[in-house]
């Protein structure tokens, strides 16, 4: 009996040791295999994740969008400050230098008329039976005076002799408010000839091609004791006083 309780006790003790190390076995293989289990969560969470990664990227989206010089904002002002530059080289240009440099008025001549002159006659002391005609520019264009006034006194059927003498080295042109000037020797060589009394005198102005009269005439009344004759004469138009009493 006791020989067998021993055997049995010894068999015991055998199945209790076989059992121990059964069980360090498997907690040496559980704790590996839970270590690396572990391990490879832990690195596949950080790889999906990418927090270091990502975050730089980001940093640098944000950094380049707020770094680009041609934004909406920007771009709107500079387009905004293009046009207006454009504009005002526009107005420059239009300003202005166009309408204001060419000038508004017309200052090319015309012809001078009893329309755009004021006509005068008058008695000189010298020469002796003449008279002075003075025409004034009342116009705000110059004005030309060609050739030689045609007079015609009273009801005289035929236009005065003009001197062909008298005629200038070029066309008289009068500025506004400028004269120009034509004497009438009223009777010529007196000898032999009918003298006529006169009261009343049509001065007409002729064009440049001097063929009949242009514009409106003056109608002049004679100062009192004018007489004339057929061999009288009158001067062509000259810019001074002194070259029309000279014949």
């Amino acid at each position: 009996m006791r020989s067998n309780r021993i055997r049995t006790t010894a068999l015991a003790a055998t199945a209790l040791l076989a059992a121990l190390s059964l069980t360090a076995c498997s907690d040496n293989g559980s704790g590996d295999n839970g270590k690396a289990g572990a391990a490879a969560p832990a690195g596949s969470t950080a790889g999906r994740q990418s927090p270091t990664a990502t975050a730089p990227d980001s940093d640098k989206d944000a950094k380049d969008t707020g770094g680009t010089p041609n934004t909406p904002a920007e771009n709107t002002a500079a387009n905004s400050k293009d046009s207006t530059s454009g504009t005002s080289g526009r107005k420059s240009n239009t300003g202005a230098t166009g309408n204001k440099g060419t000038g508004t008025g017309n200052s090319s001549p015309v012809t001078c008329t009893g329309g755009n002159t004021k006509v005068t006659v008058s008695k000189v002391s010298r020469p002796i039976n003449h008279l002075l005609l003075t025409a004034t520019n009342t116009g705000s264009r110059p004005c030309y005076a060609y050739h030689a006034p045609a007079l015609r006194f009273d009801d005289a059927q035929a236009a005065f002799p003009v001197l062909r003498d008298s005629i200038p080295q070029a066309v008289v042109t009068l500025e506004p408010g400028q004269s120009a000037y034509a004497s009438i020797g009223l009777s010529g060589e007196p000898d032999g000839q009918d003298l006529h009394k006169g009261t009343r005198l049509g001065v007409y102005f002729t064009g440049k091609s001097n063929q009949g009269s242009t514009g409106a005439p003056a109608e002049l009344t004679l100062p009192a004791g004018t007489h004339w004759g057929d061999n009288g004469f009158v001067t062509y138009w000259q810019s001074e006083m002194d070259d029309a009493l000279m014949y």
